[in-house]
């Protein structure tokens, strides 16, 4: 194999140390074009998926191998991975299931069984192949403390992020169409070397003050209204591929409605929560129960996962949520974005953070006020 960074060797060394834990002789580690699903395969190759999908081999012992359909032959850079042994095959998954029987290879533990791995490919690794264990959330939790160099890749995509957030602001006024405002901002994304992994999204209302809990594609049809409330959902992984969720709700031309202004309270509450319980050692159940508090109390219900761990797959184990007692670390990156959801359906709020676990607690890294913005506020 050419020669890696040490970063590379400890995420080899901790995936292999999953696989000993799980009996297991290898990982067959899934990526696709699935926006924010490529990033397992960036992970351990360096490599960044363009079109179709592929995968990494890594056993448990030797060299790994990464396996691509022969249809992708010119699609992406493929000397940018650090992996020598590069496969072109009709069927991924045959060539991987003949390599699990020359090896002998009985067990694998396969990341990405659920949603990512295509049809053709299981049914061919099953086929009479070694033994297929779902490797989700072992995988993720050998690679939820990141490294000093990953950690400088999580900052950069949140400062781009967080300046992305700054541009929909002074975009946004009454008259435009939702596509209009988002549009600088993917721009802006795209300059600053993103590339394809943006995934940006809008929450609108039909009524002044509020916004529907339905996410949706920015329309070039519909215009903002006065007294709408927006809320911009903002997801990117800058160059080093990590991924960051930041964003703030923003309103136009008027108030927010009541129940906006409660959830913005049970908002404030779960900022000062989260970083207080957000310390290495504490459950991610505890967490999740401290960030919520204010919401439930308030009798909301949270229509999304409260947050999880995030890196070079945008969701990624484990998650903060209820009955998840995987013990936080120093080092863990979360997105938390508690999606609080009135009785009536009819309003909502979500904003998001990404948070670093640090000895004194949790460290929101975009550093934004948490509070509902006007069109016409201005960055400090």
């Amino acid at each position: 194999m050419a020669a890696v960074s040490g970063d590379v060797e400890r995420r080899y060394r901790n995936v292999r140390a999953a696989l000993g834990r799980n009996g297991l002789d290898a990982a067959v580690v899934a990526g696709s074009e699935y926006t924010g699903f490529e990033g397992a395969v960036t992970y351990l190759s360096g490599f960044v998926i363009v079109h179709r999908y592929a995968y990494v081999v890594l056993p448990l012992e030797g060299e790994p191998a990464i396996v691509f359909p022969s249809e992708a032959r010119y699609v992406g850079e493929h000397r940018t991975t650090w992996i020598d042994e590069q496969v072109f095959v009709e069927t991924p998954g045959a060539w991987i299931r003949d390599r699990a029987r020359e090896r002998g290879w009985e067990r694998v533990g396969v990341y990405g069984l659920d949603y990512v791995m295509p049809v053709r490919d299981y049914r061919a690794l099953a086929d009479g192949g070694p033994e297929l264990v779902p490797f989700d959330v072992e995988f993720d939790h050998a690679r939820a403390v990141k490294s000093e160099e990953e950690l400088a890749s999580v900052r950069e995509s949140v400062r781009i992020n967080t300046e992305g957030f700054w541009i929909f602001l002074e975009e946004l006024a009454p008259g435009r169409t939702e596509a209009e405002v988002l549009a600088p901002c993917e721009r802006y994304f795209v300059e600053q070397g993103c590339g394809r992994l943006t995934m940006d999204m809008v929450l609108v209302g039909e009524e002044p003050g509020a916004a529907l809990p339905e996410f949706r594609i920015a329309s070039r049809e519909r215009r903002i209204e006065r007294g709408d409330l927006v809320l911009p959902s903002l997801e990117i992984a800058g160059p080093g591929g990590h991924w960051v969720e930041v964003s703030r709700a923003v309103a136009a031309d008027g108030e927010p409605g009541e129940a906006t202004k409660r959830m913005l309270e049970a908002y404030e509450e779960y900022m000062e929560a989260a970083a207080g319980a957000m310390h290495p050692g504490a459950s991610a159940h505890d967490v999740h129960r401290a960030v919520s508090k204010g919401f439930h109390d308030r009798g909301y219900t949270l229509g999304h996962v409260t947050g999880h761990s995030i890196g070079m797959t945008m969701i990624e184990f484990p998650k903060i949520g209820e009955g998840i007692e995987t013990e936080l670390a120093e080092n863990m990156v979360f997105s938390m974005h508690p999606h609080a959801i009135a009785d009536d359906g009819r309003s909502c709020l979500y904003m998001q953070d990404t948070w670093l676990v640090t000895a004194d607690g949790g460290e929101a890294l975009a550093g934004l006020p948490m509070r509902i913005f006007r069109d016409s506020d201005s960055r400090p």
